[in-house]
């Protein structure tokens, strides 16, 4: 029979949440200490962990299917690998960071200055198109360290937070993409492993549309029914319900989580009462 090989990193938080999503589309894994691959019990599938950076090669050899990597590894590294779907998780920006002391006013300003990267493509897809000519150091490790040991003016990494930046004197000046995790497949997919690959994705937008929303339950006055539900569109329309109160409904619907406290006091300010919101696991369409 058949299985779906796909990589994830071996260690770290994009692997927690990547296991972490594959434990809530509801596959089991027989995942030992220090395995470099192991089978789901319950579906067609062996996961191999792999160093983050090594993952795009073994997509365009074949010797994965498919892959839950950073998008920003797969600009890096990955180039003719498509992506079918964004994960929503572990969110960074690949971004120019210069020490607090420098005056940064455009991508100008780094014209003929050293620049230490992890992410040579970037860097270079970057300041080819600004016209702009800089020096490359290419570090593989702690880059933010460079500019204070006198080996480069400026750097190119990973920001998520911050803190990093700010631990080593220096401010995040440009900002090159942004990135998260994203599910890649290899072009050298089989059609039977493909056939697995579409179960996969299924189940994964199933849950991210879960993710993404949230179920609300109200009750409101018959009269403040029509400007409710122009606030509640819901995936059609919401979902009415007479109660045992004369002249009052119940609503239900869903809405856009990052929407949310807007979508709620708008809802409080037209008579909804007793509003409940629950989280909801999957969201099948």
């Amino acid at each position: 029979m058949s299985k779906l090989k796909i990589a994830v990193q071996k260690s770290g938080r994009l692997h927690d949440d990547s296991m972490r999503l594959l434990k809530d589309v509801g596959i089991s894994i027989d995942n030992g200490k220090d395995q470099l691959k192991a089978s789901a019990r319950n579906f067609p599938l062996e996961v191999f962990y792999l160093r983050n950076g090594d993952i795009p090669q073994y997509l365009k050899d074949g010797v994965v299917d498919a892959a839950i990597i950073g998008e920003n590894v797969l600009i890096e590294k990955g180039n003719g690998i498509a992506t079918l779907e964004k994960l929503g998780f572990s969110s960074c920006k690949v971004s120019v960071a210069v020490p607090k002391s420098s005056k940064y006013n455009s991508i100008q300003d780094l014209e003929g200055k050293r620049i230490a990267t992890s992410y040579p493509n970037t860097v270079n897809q970057f300041l080819e198109k600004h016209n702009v000519n800089a020096n490359l150091h290419i570090i593989n490790g702690s880059v933010e360290i460079a500019p204070n040991i006198g080996l480069a003016d400026a750097i190119v990494d990973i920001v998520s937070s911050g803190s990093t930046l700010f631990k080593n004197g220096l401010k995040e000046a440009e900002v090159l993409l942004k990135s998260e995790a994203v599910l890649a497949v290899s072009p050298l997919i089989s059609s039977d492993n493909q056939d697995i690959l579409d179960r996969l994705q299924f189940r994964l937008q199933s849950v991210l549309k879960g993710r993404r929303n949230k179920y609300v339950l109200l009750n409101a006055p018959n009269e403040k029914l029509e400007a409710i539900i122009n606030i509640l569109p819901g995936m059609n329309s919401p979902t009415i319900l007479p109660l045992a109160k004369d002249g009052w409904s119940s609503l239900h619907s869903v809405i856009n989580k990052n929407e949310f406290w807007e979508i709620i006091d708008e809802l409080k300010a037209n008579g909804a009462e007793g509003i409940l919101v629950c989280p909801i696991e999957n969201m099948v369409i």
